[in-house]
């Protein structure tokens, strides 16, 4: 029988096309949308709603660095199971195509006098996407003494 540590967490990030990554961690912070939480080995169980933003992995290897768009979190018994709109590994991200989509948003957003409510939301979660994909990108960068283009 294969037993799970119970100093790591078994640690899965799924979006609808595929499972982006998984691996046993040591602790895992999310942006969850009343904040940020660290959930560490036997946390209580935890069920949220992500926001976009960075996913910090820490793992014996060292820190891995993902963006969502959203989603939900599970954790239950060392389980962590993310069900992501879209993830991306900090490393995948092309920065130039980030701030493009981010700025082509932004001129959508002032070009639409009038807006419904429906088409806000998707301008507006589609400007927070982007903006963590930049942040994400840029920090990946930083970290590794690359001089982002952007």
């Amino acid at each position: 029988m294969n037993f799970m540590s119970e100093t790591k967490i078994k640690f899965k990030i799924i979006t609808p096309e595929k499972t982006v990554f998984e691996a046993e961690v040591l602790q895992v912070t999310l942006p969850v949308t009343d904040g940020e939480i660290t959930i560490m080995p036997n946390h209580r169980s935890y069920i949220a709603s992500l926001k976009a933003g960075e996913i910090c992995l820490k793992a014996d290897s060292g820190d891995i660095c993902l963006v969502v768009s959203g989603g939900f979190i599970e954790f239950n018994k060392n389980n962590l199971i993310v069900l992501a709109d879209t993830a991306e590994r900090a490393e995948e991200i092309d920065l130039a195509r980030a701030e493009e989509a981010r700025a082509r948003a932004e001129k959508l957003k002032k070009e639409k006098i009038e807006m419904d409510d429906g088409e806000y939301a998707q301008v507006a979660a589609a400007i927070a996407k982007e903006m963590a994909r930049i942040r994400v990108a840029k920090k990946h960068y930083t970290r590794r003494g690359i001089r982002p283009a952007a």
